[in-house]
């Protein structure tokens, strides 16, 4: 390291975030960055602590020590070319991965871990600015045609590792346009979408085909995609929602929380709305869901000027700090609050939703009950009711933001009969190869519902094993 004693001179320093009274009234990124000598400092902080547990923790691989050094000697190309040996898109990840290589730090043991994720969003934006992030189109092609199904991060990983390799890429959209759910399920207050569009931009230079307004399994038949490709590749994601199948589940006013996210971003983008508008502006609004998307949600609905949002979760308010069963370097099971979060929202835990209830087919209300949790003899936990507790609160827009179980099995999927996991997700061996011939599956349809970085790094490990196959046949 250039700076082995950096940690000790400089202190953390975070870009912040702009304002809470401004960015409420628009959908602009809320996050904030730092001057360039700001950044060098921060860069100066990545220790020579002999075993990086950043690059153990992160899906990706990132050599986080190699391109921290670069930035702080100066070099922003060369740390681009490293971060970009790793991660086809180090724009995105720098701006909505829950940076577990932060969490992992040797600086996290006492809270001042290096702004890695900050830090890694500045190289490539620096990268960009000044046109070291050109086309690299590929020199020879092999002749051999992949269709990837689906755009999101998994998709884009691998088109992009394909078509580098010589292969005839062509992705196909069920949407109007092309991200998957970067584009249609984060808010554009956490990601620009003129981000993707600048990395679209590039892969259609370097001869990447992209098809959108493509359901395959409907607008196009998926034996007819088999046919015409040498190897296909499901990055599809796991969309499918989960329920909440209670009395009342069917009144006007509860909704899922992707369908709400991306309606938003489409009227963001300047589309039409066709059908019902979910809107929450005057409403008193409730997220059924702690994690982020139901943290998305808060934001959006703050910003549609919502007279009140409160957001529930059915496990106990996490701790502060880390407990002594999770102990540094994993993952901190710790309470998180978000940038919405700070913008005006009541959070309450261990509440349980009973029914929703209305009126003329409106909904009016949710009943709740308290709960507590605790271990049976197998260490299992189980949720039980705590009594005289059950609650009514005045809602009149319900979010369900409670994860996704599979990927949605209708259409390509079952026309092609793919098998199955236990878990609903499309069944792969160790090569990312599905029950059929020439299959693939990778990201979420494959993995389960999970991080965009993981989804990068799925996409990748597939495209590898994409190549393979296509060398041998």
């Amino acid at each position: 390291m250039a700076d082995p004693k950096g940690f000790i001179k400089y202190a953390r320093k975070e870009g912040g975030y702009r304002p809470v009274a401004e960015r409420v009234d628009d959908y602009g990124e809320v996050e904030q960055t730092l001057n360039g000598a700001d950044r060098t400092l921060q860069a100066a902080r990545c220790m020579d602590c002999g075993i990086p547990f950043c690059h153990w923790a992160c899906p990706v691989g990132s050599k986080i020590p190699e391109w921290q050094d670069a930035v702080y000697k100066g070099e922003w190309q060369l740390a681009s070319d490293i971060l970009h040996s790793t991660n086809s898109f180090p724009e995105f990840t720098g701006r909505i991965c829950p940076n577990p290589c932060e969490k992992s730090c040797v600086l996290a043991i006492h809270e001042e871990a290096v702004t890695i994720r900050e830090n890694e969003c500045s190289v490539v934006e620096k990268a960009f600015n000044e046109g070291y992030i050109v086309p690299r189109i590929p020199v020879v092609r092999s002749g051999k045609k992949v269709a990837v199904v689906g755009s999101g991060p998994a998709g884009l990983s691998v088109a992009d590792l394909l078509n580098q390799a010589g292969h005839s890429v062509t992705v196909f959209e069920k949407d109007d346009a092309v991200g998957g759910l970067l584009r249609y399920g984060i808010p554009d207050f956490k990601l620009n979408k003129k981000v993707i569009d600048r990395r679209i931009a590039i892969f259609k230079e370097e001869g990447i085909v992209f098809r959108t307004n493509t359901a395959v399994g409907d607008t196009l038949k998926g034996d007819e995609l088999l046919s015409s490709f040498d190897a296909v590749v499901l990055s599809i994601g796991a969309m499918k929602p989960r329920d909440l199948p209670v009395e009342g589940r069917d009144l006007e006013g509860v909704h899922f929380a992707m369908d709400y996210l991306t309606q938003q971003n489409k009227v963001n983008r300047g589309l039409v709305i066709e059908g019902e508008r979910l809107e929450a502006k005057g409403k008193k609004v409730l997220v059924i869901g702690g994690g982020d998307t139901g943290s998305d949600c808060v934001g959006t609905a703050i910003r549609q000027k919502a007279k009140v949002v409160t957001q529930i979760e059915i496990m106990p308010q996490p701790p502060k700090k880390r407990s002594a069963d999770n102990p540094w370097p994993y993952w901190p099971s710790t309470l998180k609050t978000s940038t919405s979060h700070e913008e005006g929202c009541t959070r309450r835990w261990s509440l349980n939703t009973k029914r929703f209830l209305g009126e003329t087919g409106k909904l009016k209300q949710v009943e709740l009950v308290e709960v507590e949790w605790s271990k049976n003899d197998k260490g299992q936990w189980q949720m039980h009711e705590k009594p005289d507790t059950t609650q009514l609160m005045e809602v009149d827009m319900v979010l369900l933001s409670m994860g996704f179980v599979s990927p949605v099995h209708e259409g390509l999927v079952k026309e092609l009969g793919l098998k199955l996991d236990d878990r609903g997700n499309i069944q792969v061996d160790d090569k990312f190869h599905t029950s059929m011939a020439g299959v693939f599956a990778a990201g979420d349809a494959a993995s389960g519902a999970s991080l965009v970085v993981t989804a990068i790094a799925r996409g990748r490990e597939a495209a590898k094993n994409v190549h393979d196959f296509l060398q041998k046949n």
